[in-house]
């Protein structure tokens, strides 16, 4: 089987989502985060998040052209990510952060069952 081009354009989807997100919260981490109501912001901890969001959205748009075994580990690092990020997310709402994380637990949950989706399709 090969690699699906719907499953390719998502990866470039991805790509660009990961990046309009870290690309803000990279230079100007403080902006950003407060946009959001958070008021405790660590720059050097959102920073390492927008590092994560240039690695994995990169990956995506480098392995456009690479095998199926490529893909099916990317798939697997994909679902990794997404999921302990909405853990991380559902954690952080218990605790008392802002109810719009939610948005980020939604956008991270259908990414983690787009990336399951094509898991088991491969």
């Amino acid at each position: 089987m090969k690699v699906p081009k719907s499953l390719k354009t998502w990866f470039l989807i991805h790509f660009i989502i990961d990046y309009i997100i870290a690309i803000p919260l990279f230079f100007f981490p403080i902006y950003t985060l407060s946009l959001l109501g958070l008021e405790t912001i660590d720059p050097v901890t959102a920073r390492l998040v927008a590092a994560a969001l240039f690695a994995v959205g990169g990956i995506s748009i480098l392995a456009k052209e690479k095998s199926k075994e490529t893909f099916n580990t990317l798939l697997t690092l994909k679902l990794i990510w997404s999921g302990t990020a909405v853990l991380g997310l559902l954690f952080s709402i218990y605790q008392g952060y802002p109810k719009i994380l939610w948005v980020f637990v939604i956008i991270f949950g259908l990414f983690f069952e787009l990336w399951h989706y094509y898991k088991k399709k491969l």
